[in-house]
């Protein structure tokens, strides 16, 4: 009994070394997932187009929200990738030798191109009266030129835990032999209780019908032996597919390097299986505070005090009883 319990651990908190296991498939694969590379991620929503175009996801708002270059601001039942770009007033640092470039000020580059031989262009047309002076730029009127911009595709995190999973009532959420979670729209009845279960906020309900959608990690793909249509489709390999031991090996081999290239920010978040949500099965490598890219900084499966609450419950409702004894036994007869 005990070495059962240690091999599938607990049903709502801590490490879970055989998720598939535990979730009633004896012979299942190896768990497989994400892990999202934030370093090389070009911010070209490729992984976005194509997520909508194998799911058939609708189409939710083509205009920029003003937050740089994003219109659809952050995951929900129609955007189950989302490219988030952050724009930080600081240099990228670390940059591998022969990379660097701070003796460049990009804004005056920038503010003489075409106008020389070194800087190749169209010649611009002669500057009206009272134009500002070009060498000054509305991004950076100070003269600074420190900028960087941080890239980061997100998505539902498949979590080794799923407090979205753990509160459906209809089970209309499901784990699949590869570790996945899965919602089976023809089962939801649109309650909404996993909403605010999700503690990454990934989980949200179409307005047309109350059902609630999210990345499948492209379940029928992987029934297919293909790979998820996000992955497929990235073209610098931002984001890998693959065994999640594997990927969690590959991403702490980035890190090293990262770090050995100066890059001394980099680290990884969701990987490890001693978190609040026993570990994600799509885990990220960032470059700044998980706060930064709109991820909570310490995410905690919202059953986790389920047995806690229940026995309190339990004590309380004892302790009731015997009062409603105690006030009966003193009544005069």
């Amino acid at each position: 009994m005990r070495d059962a319990e240690d091999r599938h651990g607990n049903a709502l908190y801590g490490p879970q070394p055989d998720v598939s296991g535990a979730s009633g498939y004896p012979d299942a694969p190896p768990r497989v997932g994400f892990f999202t590379d934030t370093s090389v991620c070009i911010g070209c929503k490729a992984c976005e187009v194509a997520c909508k175009e194998w799911n058939a996801i609708p189409e939710d708002g083509l205009e920029l929200t003003g937050m740089s270059y994003d219109n659809t601001r952050g995951l929900g039942a129609d955007t189950w990738r989302h490219v988030a770009f952050v724009e930080q007033r600081k240099p990228l640092g670390g940059q591998e030798p022969g990379v660097a470039h701070d003796d460049v000020d990009v804004f005056a580059a920038a503010s003489r191109l075409g106008t020389d031989a070194s800087s190749p262009g169209p010649v611009p047309a002669p500057a009206p009266a009272q134009a500002p002076d070009p060498r000054i730029s509305p991004v950076s009127p100070d003269g600074r030129t420190e900028l960087r911009w941080l890239m980061s595709s997100d998505v539902c995190k498949h979590c080794t835990h799923a407090a979205c999973l753990d509160v459906c009532p209809t089970g209309a959420l499901f784990r699949t032999e590869f570790g996945t979670v899965v919602v089976q729209e023809d089962v939801c009845n649109g309650c909404g209780y996993c909403v605010p279960a999700c503690p990454y906020g990934v989980i949200d309900q179409r307005e047309e019908d109350g059902r609630v959608w999210k990345c499948t990690l492209c379940y029928d793909r992987l029934g297919a032996g293909m790979e998820p249509a996000c992955a497929k489709s990235c073209p610098t390999e931002s984001i890998q597919f693959g065994p999640l031991e594997e990927l969690r090996e590959r991403a702490r081999g980035r890190v090293a390097q990262l770090h050995a290239a100066g890059v001394t920010d980099a680290r990884l978040y969701g990987d490890s299986p001693d978190d609040g949500v026993g570990g994600a099965g799509a885990f990220f490598l960032l470059l700044d505070e998980p706060e930064v890219y709109g991820l909570p900084p310490d995410p905690v499966v919202t059953t986790r005090d389920l047995p806690g609450m229940w026995r309190h419950a339990a004590v309380a409702a004892v302790s009731l009883a015997a009062l409603a004894l105690g006030s009966f036994a003193r009544r005069p007869r």
